[in-house]
């Protein structure tokens, strides 16, 4: 799968792409996220490598992380970081709306 290729699919709210399946939704090896969740840049996943599992969430966490580190050459920890700040803008802006802010 090639990072143009445009996935198509409905969002998941619970637990069910697998390491490889989430992967393949990003455009990298399983290797990138067995790495990226090492450091300590996903949040904590319990249980043997196998019984890994992952949420729509997580898909757009590492596509933000390699987007980042793609884009602007940053280190992964850098490239997190400003990830954990995009989703914090994310959660302030659903806050605003919810409460009849524009």
């Amino acid at each position: 799968m090639d990072e143009r290729d445009i996935v198509i699919g409905i969002a998941l709210d619970e637990a069910c792409l697998t390491l490889e399946q989430l992967a393949a939704a990003c455009a990298v090896e399983p290797e990138w996220v067995r790495q990226h969740i090492e450091e300590g840049l996903f949040p904590a996943v319990a249980g043997p490598l196998t019984e890994w599992r992952f949420t729509s969430a997580s898909i757009t966490r590492a596509r933000r992380i390699r987007e980042i580190e793609r884009g602007f050459e940053a280190p992964p920890e850098l490239a997190a970081l400003f990830a954990d700040l995009l989703e914090e803008m994310d959660a302030l802006k659903a806050r605003l709306r919810r409460g009849g802010a524009a």
